[in-house]
């Protein structure tokens, strides 16, 4: 352990450190994902799954590691971002092909950043801490956030916003999952199997989370 903190703090060790926690980002993403898809098939399937995954204590523990994750994230991604600009001695090329080529997504990934970041934050405010309506099922009574997230997929600026958003998403997640599996050495950078992996994932976890906004959009939920 002694012997790995310092390796941890060279540049090496900080991208693998961005990298894993980016790629337990791009998991919980995943998972998330998967289970708001259940508001396509109704408000008793989504509220209580929403009531079994936020009753358990072990939701605070799991909130605690996000928020941690997500720190040392973007406070190691900022910090390498500044050492690469700072030891450029050189533009980057700016021709067809050539492994120095950067992508249009990779110089935005501040940018993109910043605002998945805003997202982030009224998204929380919206629905974490937004309205309480409840419902009771059998003997149980929860909160009702399936009504929340219809009442709010009806409105069309709230509903461009979050497929915009989305899409930045699915952008910043396509360049991530990519650039951290080459920095955990699972591929190199001539293998165009992590672009291949990443635009992959990238595509499922966008499609998964525009259709939901669009399905009540559009069906106007059930009732």
């Amino acid at each position: 352990m002694t012997n790995s903190i310092p390796f941890l703090r060279t540049t090496i060790g900080k991208k693998m450190l961005v990298g894993l926690s980016g790629l337990g980002f791009a998991f919980f993403l995943l998972t998330h994902m998967a289970g708001n898809l259940l508001l396509l098939v109704g408000p008793e399937a989504y509220n209580e799954y929403s009531y079994k995954l936020t009753s358990t204590k072990l939701i605070y523990l799991a909130e605690a590691g996000l928020v941690l994750m997500f720190a040392l994230h973007v406070f190691l991604t900022i910090q390498l971002t500044a050492a690469n600009r700072a030891a450029r001695k050189t533009p980057y090329e700016r021709g067809a092909g050539g492994p120095k080529r950067t992508s249009f997504v990779a110089k935005t990934l501040i940018l993109s950043g910043l605002v998945l970041l805003v997202f982030t934050i009224l998204h929380l405010i919206t629905f974490k801490y937004g309205t309480v309506y409840t419902v009771t099922y059998g003997t149980t009574e929860m909160r009702d956030l399936y009504t929340l997230v219809v009442e709010k997929f009806r409105e069309p600026g709230y509903v461009a916003w979050y497929v915009f958003a989305m899409l930045i998403l699915g952008a910043h997640l396509s360049h991530g999952v990519s650039a951290s599996l080459q920095s955990l050495g699972l591929t190199t950078v001539r293998n165009c199997t992590a672009k291949k992996i990443g635009w992959a994932f990238a595509a499922l976890v966008t499609i998964g989370f525009i259709i939901q906004p669009l399905y009540l959009f559009f069906s106007g939920g059930a009732s």
